[in-house]
Formats: C-alpha cells, structure tokens, sequence
C-alpha cells in the first residue's frame, strides 16, 4: 500500500513539474556563420541492418500455491503530505 501511496505520489509531483511551468521566450535564436568547402564524396549517413529477435508472450494457467492471509483493519490518526503549488501568474 505504501509502494502504491508512494507511487501515485511521484506521478502527480512528475505531472505537476511537467505542466506547472510558465515559459516564455525572452529574445531570439541564432544559428551561427559557418563556411562548409566540400569536394568529391558530400558524406552520407552510416546505415545499420538490424535483426531482431522474435518474442512470443503468451499466457497459461498453472498451479500455484499462495497464502490464505485474512486482514482487519482500524482508523489511525497519521501524518500524510500536504502539497500546495502556486502556479507562475500569466503577465
């Protein structure tokens, strides 16, 4: 449950840091002056031959011997994580 807890935590603070962001260009790009003197071969890009390999996934049924745990449960009283964010005001 804890994995779980932790798990749902880390993916809202990861969809939190992704969107929570205000980005705004400040000036302009450039590329820089370059001078290129090709003569004969221009280049090429390398090229690969990859194989591969062939994976079957499937499923079937087996015998398998588990616990028979039963579970009670009570309400405690805990500490849990508050988290407030403040998104950057549109200007």
């Amino acid at each position: 449950m804890v994995k779980q807890f932790l798990s749902i935590l880390f993916a809202g603070g990861l969809f939190v840091m992704t969107t929570g962001c205000d980005v705004e260009k400040t000036s302009e790009g450039r590329l820089p002056d370059v001078d290129v003197d090709v003569s004969g071969d221009p280049g090429a890009v390398p090229s690969y031959d990859v194989d591969a390999p062939d994976v079957d996934v499937s499923t079937e049924e087996e015998q398998v011997t588990v616990p028979d745990v039963d579970i009670s449960t009570e309400e405690k009283t805990m500490e849990v994580p508050n988290v407030d964010i403040d998104l950057p005001a549109d200007e």
